[in-house]
Order: structure tokens, then C-alpha cells, then sequence
């Protein structure tokens, strides 16, 4: 049995975990080292790959930026989420905001050391990214547009970090960023229809505040609608192997989107809606497997 004391720092160890979103992270760690090794890794075995020293730090740099990124956001956003997700928010709490803070700083120092052992351009790379989250965490969120723009260009930032360094700026790449960056637009503004009520009480000025749940659906349908175009491109211009059964599913699952959106009204209805756009992100993480499915050769090679 844990004693009450020892009950607590778990507590608390959880409540961390919580607000740096752990689980998220880990999601987008696997989809570096993913995308790395089927999409952007030409030439290299796989074992050059998963043991690529300067990959891991450029990897690390990005875990620790989007786990202080979170941390700041939830500093900012902490009235807002006690309306809008009050469980969540009472286990946050467990940790104070200045542990918070001071966590906040040394995830940041973290990544800055992570990406000067790849070099000064990463650092510099890496420091914009940091300024770039609190920018966008202190004001630009609250602001229709461009912060919805912003909040699903920083979504992709990590990734640029990965392209970069391995010099691959091929026409495929950019075409899956945009499939990516079109999704993560949605989940943004759907996040702001969920979020209504708190961002209303604190004067945030977001889409469906300043616009309307009318004109936000509509401005839905046609970010659904861009999709199409990448994915056509993906499917029938570029090699992505089993991958196209991913970008069909993907197309019904957001056909099944749109139906239900249109008849949404609650909060409820929302944050389903939100699940669906955040399924077909992680679903399209562990399928780029499929583009070269096999590629796992290439550790006996």
C-alpha cells in the first residue's frame, strides 16, 4: 500500500503528465522517427536510422519545445479550461504554476542543448519555435484566423526540423504536410466550436465568437473539401504504396465528419467530432508503415 504522502507525488507525477499531454508527445516522437525512416531517409538502412545520434537530439529537441509549449498554454488558457474541461483542470492544479513555470524553462534550456549538438542553425531553428508557442499562447490564439493558421503551422514545425536535416525537399513531402496541415486546421477550429462557452467568458475572439457556429461549419466543409486535392495528388501522382487505403478511409471518415457536424449543437457533439479529426491524425502516424511496408528488411540488410 502507498502511503498518503506517496499517493500524492503520484499524483502529481500524473498531473505533469497531463499537462505537458504525454501521450501527445509520444505520438509525435514515433511519427519523426516514422516519417524519417519511410519517407525522408533515402539511401540509409534502417539501423542508420533508429541510431542516428543527431536525429535522437533533433527528436529530443522537439519533445522537450511542444512539452514546454503545452505547459505555457496551460498557464494562459487555466481560467479558460476550468469552464471548458474542469476534471482536467483539477488534476493540472495539483501541480502549482510556478513548479509549472520552472519546468517550463528547463524543458526549453533542454531542447536548446539537444539541438546545439546538432548545429547552431538547429539552436536557432529551435529557439524561433519556442518564441513562436508563446507568441501564439499569449496572444495570437485569441485571435480569429491567424491563430487557428498559426496553431496548425507550429502542429507541423517538429517535422520541418526532420526535413531539414536530412536535406529531402521532395514535391511528396510537401503535399503530405499539406494533407496534415489541412487536418490539423479542423481539429483547430472544431476545438474552438468544443471550447465555445470558456473562450466566450474570456473575451477570446475566435472564429465561432466573432463569425458564428454557421459560418465556422461552412469554413469546415471547405477545409474538408481542400483535402481532396492532396489526397488525389498523393494517390494517383506519387508512390505511397498501401498508404492509399488510408487517404480513402480517411476521405469517408470525413464525409462521416461533415454529415455529423452539420447536425451538431452541444458541446458533446464537438468534441466527438474533435476525436474523429484527431483519429485520422494518429491513424495516418502508424499507417506510413504502409508505404513501404517492407522496409523492415532493412535491419537485416
Amino acid at each position: 500500500m502507498l502511503s498518503r504522502k506517496n499517493k500524492r507525488r503520484l499524483l502529481k507525477v500524473f498531473s505533469l503528465f497531463s499537462v505537458v499531454r504525454g501521450y501527445n508527445i509520444l505520438v509525435i516522437v514515433l511519427a519523426q522517427y516514422l516519417a524519417s525512416i519511410f519517407i525522408l531517409s533515402s539511401g540509409r538502412t534502417l539501423r542508420e536510422v533508429v541510431f542516428d545520434l543527431n536525429l535522437f537530439m533533433l527528436v529530443i529537441a522537439s519533445a522537450a519545445t511542444i512539452a514546454g509549449g503545452y505547459i505555457i498554454n496551460n498557464f494562459y488558457d487555466s481560467e479558460k479550461d476550468l469552464i471548458n474541461r474542469p476534471r482536467k483542470t483539477m488534476l493540472d492544479r495539483l501541480v502549482s504554476q510556478n513548479t509549472k513555470l520552472s519546468f517550463y524553462f528547463v524543458l526549453n534550456f533542454l531542447a536548446v542543448i539537444a539541438a546545439s549538438y546538432v548545429s547552431f542553425r538547429a539552436v536557432v531553428f529551435f529557439a524561433i519555435y519556442i518564441f513562436g508557442i508563446w507568441l501564439y499562447s499569449h496572444k495570437l490564439k485569441k485571435r480569429p484566423f491567424i491563430g487557428n493558421l498559426t496553431a496548425a503551422v507550429l502542429a507541423i514545425t517538429p517535422f520541418f526540423a526532420i526535413f531539414l536535416y536530412y536535406k529531402n525537399l521532395d514535391t511528396v513531402i510537401f503535399v503530405h504536410a499539406s494533407f496534415l496541415f489541412l487536418v490539423i486546421a479542423m481539429r483547430e477550429l472544431t476545438k474552438d466550436l468544443e471550447n465555445l462557452k470558456g473562450d466566450l467568458a474570456q473575451g477570446y475572439r475566435t472564429i465561432p465568437i466573432v463569425f458564428g457556429e454557421k459560418t465556422s461549419k461552412w469554413m469546415l466543409t471547405a477545409l474538408a473539401g481542400l483535402t481532396i486535392i492532396p489526397v488525389y495528388f498523393l494517390i494517383n501522382h506519387f508512390e505511397v504504396g498501401y498508404m492509399d487505403f488510408y487517404f480513402y478511409a480517411s476521405v469517408i471518415a470525413l464525409l462521416f465528419f461533415l454529415g455529423a457536424l452539420w447536425k451538431s449543437q452541444a458541446k458533446l457533439h464537438y468534441l466527438l467530432l474533435h476525436n474523429i479529426l484527431k483519429f485520422i491524425i494518429v491513424a495516418g502516424v502508424f499507417c506510413i508503415v504502409l508505404i513501404k511496408p517492407n522496409e523492415w528488411l532493412r535491419f537485416i540488410t
